[in-house]
């Protein structure tokens, strides 16, 4: 078992404060977006396990970073590429592969992310290939596709936690828009009644994104400043257009639910399915992968085909997830995808000792108090790894949220 050293990736959207204030550290004046946990090649995770040691209660205390045992740092993408069976259990490496199938974080927004869309396992191979065969750079600012992947997601609250994700009703998004009094939004409130569901709802977003930039500017700067002078359900709009002045994404918004999660609250994010997070702390994990399609809200590379193509215009009411409690304690995120499976203790004072061994790989962060995993104390924001069926037991008190894999 490993204590794990993790980078915080500093896009312009992250917080300033959220995840200094968790960890206990001083800003640093600089946004503090995401700090990712695991084996992905953009930032892995690192740990002081000795090049070569095995994976036992003698492993956990080197974790400690104790020099002078000829421990030295190494990312988690080594280690679990040295021995694939040993780190991640051999029904995950036939399931995913040889890596870790997923990508913990810890996500602090200060303003709203770019709204954006995954693809489904079987859009994400083709796209994938076929910009390979194009021969597009993987590090192109218009390249959609970088892996072969799928990218489910699952956002759990740790304060309240705004966001965006699916569409609303055609009516009820005409409704938003109509009071606005905005003569050029006029058309498309025409259209949300005029249709049904998906074709309103594919029409009315394929005419925001692909509207004169200019005539859509002038658009956004006024239902801006009558969602600002409107307030109430209309006020998230107008702090998106203050982040993203003339951005055709804070009209697109408009067409989605807006949800207000509580902490402890999660949403599940599956492949069609445009959201936004907005403004909040939480903890993030999803499949590893990299692809997003944005649909605005964002000065990157918007692909209007390729989004059209893999959007999902179906009106939903979003599910607010709640943990289900198992007998042992555990309280778990249900999702109905296997690459991970979220979880949650609340460890109270003078509780028994929690027995987390499992068959394959975990990351455990804590997010409150100061329990201990193994020999490992930890405080909030820190985390470890622990290999497939190393023995582990948590005790003392606080939240541990723990990361693990379906098989």
């Amino acid at each position: 078992m490993d204590r794990l050293s993790n980078t915080v990736r500093p896009y312009a959207w992250g917080s300033t404060t959220a995840i200094p204030e968790l960890l206990g550290t001083a800003p640093t004046g600089e946004p503090q977006a995401e700090m990712w946990m695991g084996a992905h090649p953009g930032a892995p995770s690192r740990l002081t396990r000795p090049a070569g040691a095995v994976t036992s209660g003698a492993a956990g205390a080197g974790a400690e970073g104790t020099s002078g045992s000829g421990a030295g740092e190494r990312s988690l993408t080594d280690v679990i590429a040295a021995d694939p069976e040993r780190e991640l259990g051999a029904a995950a490496v036939r399931a995913f592969g040889p890596r870790l199938p997923f990508l913990l974080k810890l996500l602090a927004a200060g303003g709203p992310l770019s709204l954006q869309v995954h693809p489904d396992l079987a859009q994400a191979q083709q796209g994938y290939a076929d910009e390979e065969r194009r021969g597009i750079p993987i590090d192109a600012p218009h390249r959609t596709y970088k892996d072969a992947n799928h990218k489910p997601e699952l956002i759990c609250a740790l304060t309240p936690f705004d966001g965006l994700c699916g569409f609303r009703r055609p009516a009820d998004a005409a409704a938003l828009i109509g009071a606005l009094g905005v003569d050029s939004l006029k058309p498309y409130v025409d259209l949300l009644g005029a249709r049904p569901d998906e074709a309103a709802l594919r029409e009315v977003l394929t005419a925001v994104l692909t509207a004169d930039p200019d005539d859509m500017a002038h658009t956004v700067a006024e239902a801006a400043e009558a969602a600002g002078r409107l307030g109430g359900a209309h006020a998230p709009y107008a702090q998106i257009a203050h982040h993203y002045p003339g951005d055709p994404g804070v009209i697109a918004a408009m067409l989605l639910n807006y949800v207000q999660l509580q902490p402890g609250e999660a949403m599940f994010l599956g492949a069609g399915v445009p959201h936004a997070y907005l403004g909040g702390l939480g903890v993030e994990i999803m499949a590893n992968s990299d692809n997003v399609l944005r649909c605005g809200l964002t000065p990157k590379h918007v692909d209007v085909p390729e989004l059209l193509r893999i959007v999902r215009f179906e009106a939903t009411e979003p599910a607010i997830l709640r943990p289900e409690a198992a007998p042992t304690g555990e309280e778990v995120y249900e999702t109905p995808v296997d690459e991970f499976r979220l979880s949650r203790y609340v460890l109270p004072a003078g509780g028994a000792p929690v027995d987390l061994t499992a068959g394959t790989a975990q990351i455990l962060l804590c997010t409150a108090g100061a329990p201990q995993a193994g020999e490992i104390g930890l405080a909030p924001g820190q985390s470890v790894f622990v290999p497939a069926d190393e023995t582990v037991e948590v005790t003392g008190t606080g939240t541990l949220f723990r990361a693990t894999v379906l098989v």
